[in-house]
């Protein structure tokens, strides 16, 4: 998937995104960098909020919700070791900015949002960019695809009390899982693998935080 993006006055801070922000902080991988270059942050954000759109922070998008800061979405995005062929459910479309990142690097990106306004805005800006890779549904994460199971990658960009079970559940042998895990206000981020027999290993990536992940398996109701 290539995502068409005209020329831009941006093209800059997205060139001093990486080498201020992501590439001092040991992010390498080359199609992780280069998809990081080429989504426009800016577009993904209210107009008034343009000029602070590459720097290394969370941004408001409504809702009470955020768009992650760029390096937190290169981690993420990098911890899924994609190479293309996979296809990647992630939980929280959010602005729909990680979604496009995951679309240059994936087969295909299935991604749920429990907020219908924030869908159909992300939705938007995706068709815009040609993101015709990416179907989006309006559900409870939490329960995770299950008409669509079973996936190479699930990526969860909202924090959890705990891993819901729906996830290693819809995830193939060999797939990898990254997800926020911890309380409201501090999480870790962590990348599970499952094998073959089911079983999973788990690693930590750090620290974070992030929205909570509302659903039936996550902090229950909003």
């Amino acid at each position: 998937m290539t995502i068409r993006v005209k020329r831009d006055i941006y093209e800059r801070q997205r060139q001093q995104m990486l080498d201020n922000h992501l590439i001092p902080r040991g992010i390498s991988q080359m199609q992780v960098l280069h998809a990081m270059l080429t989504v426009p942050r800016h577009i993904f954000v209210e107009e008034a909020l343009y000029s602070q759109a590459y720097n290394d922070c969370p941004l408001p998008i409504g809702e009470k919700q955020t768009i992650s800061q760029p390096y937190t979405v290169a981690l993420m995005t990098e911890a899924l070791k994609l190479d293309g062929t996979e296809r990647v459910l992630e939980i929280g479309t959010g602005s729909g900015y990680q979604t496009a990142v995951l679309s240059m690097l994936a087969y295909k990106v299935y991604s749920i949002e429990r907020l219908s306004t924030i869908a159909a805005r992300a939705r938007k800006i995706l068709d815009g960019l040609l993101c015709s890779n990416v179907i989006i549904r309006v559900a409870d994460g939490t329960t995770g695809w299950k008409d669509e199971a079973p996936f190479d990658a699930i990526i969860t960009t909202a924090g959890s009390p705990q891993v819901p079970s729906a996830y290693i559940e819809q995830l193939k042998p060999g797939g990898r899982l990254v997800i926020p895990v911890g309380p409201e206000d501090s999480q870790e981020l962590l990348r599970i693998t499952k094998k073959t027999d089911g079983s999973t290993t788990t690693e930590t990536l750090g620290g974070c935080r992030f929205v909570k992940l509302i659903g039936k398996h996550g902090w229950g109701k909003s």
